[in-house]
């Protein structure tokens, strides 16, 4: 998927003003205009349209989750793990993260889009790519959960 989409589903479900965005990439460790992020907002047949990189899509994932859930402690014994590429298993993955989502809120929220996969499809999305029981994580999944995301943050007044 398209990481400008990622982002502005992301944005509009979370209903993240410009202000908050620019925010949440700068404690991502990227500094970003309003009009750059403006640009990267817009669809790729507008006028103006930047696309972006996996290392800013990173930055604004990794920007999300210590807005959203703090700064991470580092323990002295702990061994940091290299960065795997980003695709659409890793962005399942940090969206997952950021949210605090446990399982039953990620088939829930796949679910409110009219998506239905049982715990071990979506737990395959998150094994390391050597298992055998790994499964790439196609658009469709991340276009529903993002979705569903919207519908779980932004309920219509009842």
């Amino acid at each position: 998927m398209i990481n400008n989409d990622v982002l502005r589903r992301v944005c509009y479900a979370l209903d993240l003003s410009d202000p908050i965005m620019i925010q949440i990439f700068s404690l991502g460790n990227v500094v970003i205009s309003r009009e750059d992020l403006l640009n990267r907002l817009k669809k790729d047949n507008q006028e103006g349209f930047i696309e972006l990189d996996n290392d800013s899509m990173d930055a604004f994932l990794k920007g999300l989750i210590t807005y959203r859930r703090g700064p991470l402690e580092d323990k002295p014994s702990q061994i940091k793990k290299p960065d795997l590429a980003l695709n659409n298993n890793s962005i399942l993955k940090k969206l997952r993260i950021a949210l605090n989502f446990k399982e039953e809120d990620m088939l829930s929220t796949l679910q409110l889009a009219d998506f239905k996969i049982s715990k071990a499809e979506l737990s395959a999305f998150f094994r390391q790519k050597g298992h055998k029981n790994y499964r790439d994580c196609g658009d469709q999944i991340i276009r529903n959960f993002l979705q569903g995301l919207t519908l779980h943050f932004r309920k219509p007044i009842e």
